[in-house]
């Protein structure tokens, strides 16, 4: 990463375990100071002592980012510095259920993460770098973005409007000198996959995905990881015509049967 256009800070949102911790390691390496945000403060010191040993500079804030001061916190530890990336990296899902019968924490707090917290942050801080003619940043999507899913209401809508929002910033900015970026992700080994009991032994590696996010920032505005059958099963659900077929024939399996989904998505994805 070119730390003269993207640095010299990067603020890391959803940035203690899985692709967030990816990031945050890969980018000390390369001479990035880091601002860690997440919501289990375990974890994230963990991993900022572990950066500290290697000689980062590394702030960290444990918060709730459903809630709607959270940027005004995170501003709290960044006003004094200059963030010039950007990676918004929070936003999974660990409930599914009919959308009329969830409680609404729980569908609001999806929205309030992946919708309003992505917009809020990317205001912010899009803004400083726009002024400043230089910066990058990073907005966390899903293949399920780009179709609606039974039982995933909430978060298929939130990671829509994460992509078509990442594709109109991009247009924005990028005339301003600034990079931005809607990193689509699918099946992927975290831990938050984990503690929800589903089989990661064949998802992808963290670590691939961050590096892939860094090497293609500048080939925005939508970045598909090559997860092998990822971008043949987005040109499938993509269709316009026939859309009741397309949602039922493509809905997200059961978790049980994910990792299963993924293992024939990469043999048809075989040459």
């Amino acid at each position: 990463m070119d730390l003269n256009k993207y640095g010299p800070w990067a603020l890391v949102i959803g940035g203690s375990e899985g692709v967030g911790a990816a990031f945050a390691r890969k980018l000390a390496a390369d001479g990035f100071k880091l601002v860690l945000v997440a919501r289990k403060p375990g974890p994230l010191e963990a991993l900022a002592e572990e950066l500290r040993a290697e000689d980062a500079e590394v702030r960290v804030l444990s918060a709730d980012l459903a809630q709607p001061e959270v940027l005004d916190q995170v501003r709290a530890v960044t006003d004094d510095i200059e963030v010039g990336l950007l990676i918004y990296n929070a936003g999974a899902n660990n409930t599914r259920g009919r959308f009329v019968e969830l409680p609404r924490e729980v569908t609001q707090s999806v929205i309030a993460i992946t919708v309003v917290g992505q917009a809020d942050f990317a205001r912010h801080y899009g803004a400083l770098m726009c002024r400043r003619g230089r910066g990058g940043i990073i907005l966390g999507g899903s293949l399920s973005g780009y179709m609606g899913s039974p039982t995933l209401a909430a978060y298929t809508g939130a990671k829509a409007f994460s992509r078509i929002f990442s594709e109109a910033l991009w247009a924005e900015c990028q005339p301003l000198g600034v990079d931005v970026l809607h990193l689509n992700i699918g099946f992927t080994a975290t831990p938050a996959m984990a503690r929800l009991d589903i089989d990661i032994s064949v998802a992808e590696a963290p670590e691939k995905v961050a590096q892939e996010a860094l090497d293609n920032i500048a080939n925005g505005p939508v970045w598909i990881v090559s997860t092998p059958g990822n971008l043949e099963r987005v040109r499938k659900i993509s269709v316009v015509d026939g859309r009741a077929e397309i949602i039922r024939a493509f809905a997200i399996p059961p978790r049980d049967q994910m990792a299963d989904l993924q293992r024939s998505q990469s043999e048809q994805a075989a040459p």
